[in-house]
């Protein structure tokens, strides 16, 4: 199971929700923004009337800062919404639990077994990292994939880049047959301008890439270093009731009676500690992590 950041303080769920919506809504706007960035406006004039042939989109002055915010927003919906599913994974998971009790069935001549833990998955990893390293993941990965989607191939940055040597600086519009006028060209940038701005980006999408890296890494080594622990602790265990097995004799005999009695207290007792976990799970906020919290207040004044 994924770390989380409920607590007893926080956010309710649904604040959580609509903060969300909001962060999502927000970076809905900031990629309108960024959609269709071009290199050149285009006009014509014909008699005293000027026409845009095709409008002129250039890129933001405040592109880096508007990745950026894109970026927290994503990566603080994510928060919201990793603990959102969270609590409702807690829920589920207590609503199925099952007790174990040491109320054994009458039975003779039952042989002992040995039940062997299977084998995790990276979702044990990924358990194994506290809250913080795990928040750090998520900030990582949506700043590495929002960076890396501008300046990678065929993204904007890069049609851009390649766009911009075969831009004609004097065009011709054909107004009637044997008549044209000159189109107006305006060049946005220039390909030291675009270079620069892409050494910025990249140099930080290899940061953040390196961390989401370093963490997905570690997931694997946790993971196979437990699967080890669980390979050595199933052979023991194993090996164990194969020589138990050879010794052991019948001496199982109860009453039945007092076996059920037993067993409906036990099964009452349990009900009672589900009902109250249930009840102490269903309390749980969001505890908001410092990184995020920026992001959170603004929204959240918004809802109040």
């Amino acid at each position: 199971m994924k770390k989380n950041s409920l607590s007893s303080k926080g956010l309710s769920l649904s604040q959580a929700q609509s903060i969300s919506n909001l962060c999502n809504q927000r970076a809905i706007d900031i990629a309108a923004q960024l959609n269709g960035i071009n290199n050149v406006e285009k006009t014509l004039v014909i008699g005293e009337n000027t026409y845009v042939e095709t409008p002129g989109k250039p890129m933001p002055t405040n592109l880096v800062d508007l990745l950026i915010e894109k970026a927290k927003l994503h990566a603080c919906q994510a928060f919201l919404m990793e603990n959102i599913k969270a609590k409702d994974s807690l829920l589920k998971e207590l609503k199925y639990k099952e007790y174990e009790s040491d109320l054994v069935y009458p039975e003779k001549d039952k042989l002992k077994t040995f039940d062997t833990l299977p084998q995790v998955g990276e979702e044990f990893g990924w358990s194994q990292l506290t809250v913080d390293e795990y928040n750090e993941f998520l900030e990582s990965e949506a700043y590495a994939a929002h960076i890396g989607q501008f300046i990678h191939k065929n993204g904007p940055l890069d049609t851009l880049r390649h766009e911009l040597p075969f831009i004609k600086t004097l065009e011709w519009f054909e107004v009637e047959q044997g008549k044209k006028t000159p189109l107006t060209v305006k060049i946005h940038h220039t390909n030291e301008q675009l270079l620069g701005i892409h050494d910025v980006l990249a140099a930080m999408h290899r940061n953040y890439e390196q961390r989401v890296n370093y963490y997905k890494a570690k997931v694997k080594d946790l993971t196979t270093a437990e699967n080890a622990r669980i390979a050595r602790y199933n052979a023991d265990g194993i090996n164990k009731a194969n020589a138990d097995n050879l010794v052991i004799e019948s001496e199982f005999r109860t009453k039945y009676n007092e076996y059920i009695s037993t067993l409906k207290e036990f099964e009452q007792k349990c009900e009672e500690s589900r009902q109250n976990e249930i009840s102490e799970v269903a309390s749980l906020r969001i505890n908001i992590d410092p990184r995020f919290q920026e992001v959170i207040d603004k929204y959240l004044s918004q809802l109040n």
